[in-house]
């Protein structure tokens, strides 16, 4: 270990023992979830990638461990009054369901627009949620306010010792299981889940990297450390990681120990969350796929190393997904919207039809439009969205409608 390691460690909110105490505290009552490596994504990316199941908690999420490990240290008097909590949906659950097995009142604050399937999950918990605030930053103050006002004590979702602790128990069993890790790439919002790990990582191995990944919409984090003013803004689909303000004591911690950070983009994430679900089998949100994505955007930096991720949580609504995967097939040439200017008389879409058939596509969809399109009278826009097998597939599949003199073009390509 440096000196400057040693200082850096020493001088910090959070210490190895205080992690190792958290582990105590949360024994048999948060699972220990498996850390397997992913052969087809280590033969994908060239590295040897590690994957820590942390969708496969009970709440879909990590953020159960510094939960519990904060609700623990509670008073008796504290107890009987209860909690509050702002979070856009992980924290939530994380205090809503070990509340409620601890017998404590919860109140919970979400932002307008959380995913119904994580505001929903939160009420069946026990808690009282209240919907208030564009974002989670609004949530937190209005929050903070009610907890002040009805002596309610207030569980952050990051910028507490105890919650950081809790949440670094993840490298201790990461690394337990597998100690020759090179890398952690972990999501980072608020900070608390990359401060915990680091400390833990940094202090039984000191020469490990930790690497922490944003959303390019919310690089708050990477601004502050950075010294960047990079804009926040627009939907991101790591909601999760959707932090406009990294919290003061996360930010002190990554400073202090983490190597890096990167952003990944939109369709990067998309790209990871739907490997994930096709390769694994497993569903993640989007900032639980977001280590994937920065290994997926920076291959050459990963290769030949070992690399452990953190599918940091499940909870995705089912229609966002079902477009993710479905945008995901559009990228890779397996569905595509092919659009034909035709000549409104009986055969010709059974022409097209033909056609398609022969090359070996699927028709998904069909539709003509007569009267909105300012093609002759004569004339009519045939769409049909289809099934087919790879890109090249989809090429020999254009290739053979031209050669038959059908003209047509290719949608979202």
């Amino acid at each position: 270990m440096t000196d400057t390691t040693r200082t850096s460690l020493a001088n910090l909110p959070v210490t190895l023992r205080d992690i190792e105490r958290a582990a105590g505290v949360l024994g048999d009552f948060v699972k220990l979830t498996n850390f397997d490596r992913s052969r087809t994504l280590s033969d994908i990316t060239g590295a040897s990638v590690w994957l820590k199941f942390e969708n496969l908690q009970f709440t879909a999420t990590f953020k159960e461990r510094g939960a519990l490990n904060r609700l623990s240290a509670l008073s008796a008097d504290e107890r009987r009054r209860g909690v509050i909590a702002a979070s856009a949906g992980n924290h939530a659950q994380g205090v809503a369901f070990h509340a409620a097995c601890l017998s404590i009142p919860a109140t919970i604050f979400v932002p307008v627009g959380t995913p119904t399937v994580k505001i929903e999950n939160t009420r069946r918990h026990g808690a009282n949620v209240i919907e208030g605030g564009a974002t989670l930053e609004e949530a937190t103050t209005l929050a903070a306010e009610l907890g002040r006002e009805q002596g309610l004590t207030f569980i952050h979702p990051y910028d507490d010792p105890m919650i950081i602790a809790g949440q670094g128990t993840i490298a201790l069993e990461m690394l337990a299981a597998v100690p020759d890790l090179d890398v952690l790439l972990v999501p980072i919002g608020g900070g608390g889940l990359i401060s915990g790990m680091a400390v833990a990582a940094k202090t039984l191995k000191p020469g490990i990297e930790v690497i922490g990944v944003q959303a390019a919409l919310y690089p708050s984090m990477y601004n502050v450390i950075k010294g960047q003013q990079l804009p926040m803004r627009g939907d991101t689909l790591a909601e999760g990681i959707a932090v406009k303000a990294p919290g003061r004591i996360t930010s002190g911690i990554v400073r202090a120990l983490v190597d890096d950070i990167v952003l990944v983009t939109e369709q990067q994430i998309e790209q990871a969350l739907s490997l994930l679900i096709t390769i694994e089998k497993t569903v993640t949100e989007g900032a639980g796929a977001a280590g994937l994505a920065a290994i997926l955007a920076n291959e050459a930096r990963f290769k030949g190393r070992t690399v452990g991720l953190v599918l940091s949580g499940g909870n995705i609504d089912t229609r966002l997904l079902s477009g993710v995967l479905t945008r995901q097939l559009a990228r890779e040439g397996r569905l595509s919207q092919l659009r034909f200017d035709i000549v409104d008389r009986p055969g010709q879409l059974a022409t097209v039809v033909a056609l398609l058939s022969k090359s070996g596509a699927n028709i998904v969809e069909v539709s003509h439009q007569r009267i909105f399109t300012d093609l002759p009278a004569k004339a009519v826009v045939l769409e049909v969205v289809i099934e087919t097998r790879d890109r090249s597939h989809l090429e020999a599949t254009i290739a053979s409608l031209r050669a038959a003199n059908v003209d047509v073009e290719v949608g979202g390509h």
